[in-house]
């Protein structure tokens, strides 16, 4: 048994961006033609200039652009929204490919398929998901260290089971996510002492939200890196917007995605 799966961006209803018309978007950005494309792509210039045409539709921005003059005598071009949007599909694509591998690891067996599922949809409901790359694995018995940058300056340690790395096939320079659920952050005012169990984070407090249950605070690693923490309501008069913080993460908290 083979499970497989075909993925498409929709929009109003209606097919919108498929693989089919991202690549045809690509045969455009390569040979500056639409007629130039439809014939790489082995179709007829209407059925291209109709997928144009149709994405165009139900696109928020044009795709293409006309190129006037120049030393190439001008052409098709893709708009920077085209760019962007084919980043966007490909990103997407490819965690769905992820996703339907996943269930490729459970063969025929459903209790497996039904642990993989579960440990799928877990992952993706945690709020701060950190792509990165294991810069250092260590195997300790049952357990495996591994390390991974989060900014130039610091980086996260996380102890996962030996038998999970080796079934994840995990390597030194292995691209993976770094997941981490709001709940198991914690944010101080003053650094504590350095522990082994313990990944101490120094950042600032970036912006806070309070509910009739917990705050939601958002603190800043750096410009680029933040992550999001839960904390008790109580603890809304302890931070300030803009004040330096430290967040708090136990290695046994990080979970591990490829």
């Amino acid at each position: 048994m083979k499970i497989d799966g075909r993925f498409w961006l929709t929009k109003d209803d209606k097919s919108f961006l498929g693989a089919g018309r991202v690549e045809l978007l690509h045969k455009i950005e390569k040979t500056g033609s639409i007629n130039a494309a439809a014939k790489e792509m082995k179709m007829s210039y209407k059925a291209a200039w109709e997928r144009i045409n149709g994405m165009n539709e139900l696109a928020d921005e044009p795709l293409i652009q006309r190129k006037i003059g120049g030393s190439g005598g001008g052409g098709t071009t893709l708009t920077p929204y085209a760019y962007e949007l084919i980043k966007t599909y490909e990103r997407l694509n490819e965690l769905h490919r992820q996703f339907i591998d996943r269930f490729a690891e459970a063969g025929d067996d459903p209790e497996r398929l039904a642990r993989i599922l579960s440990r799928t949809f877990l992952t993706t409901s945690a709020r701060n998901q950190i792509p990165t790359t294991i810069s250092k694995i260590e195997q300790t018995g049952l357990h495996t260290r591994i390390e991974m940058p989060l900014t130039k300056e610091s980086s996260l340690v996380s102890f996962i089971t030996t038998k999970s790395a080796q079934n994840m096939g995990l390597t030194l320079g292995s691209e993976i996510y770094a997941i981490i659920k709001s709940s198991d952050i914690s944010i101080v005012n003053a650094a504590p002492k350095t522990s082994e169990e313990i990944n101490i984070i120094q950042g600032h407090v970036k912006g806070m939200e309070l509910s009739d249950e917990f705050i939601e605070l958002t603190f800043a690693v750096n410009d680029e890196k933040k992550l999001v923490a839960f904390l008790d309501k109580t603890e809304a008069n302890s931070f300030e917007i803009g004040s330096e913080a430290y967040a708090l993460i136990g290695t046994n908290n990080i979970i591990i995605g490829s």
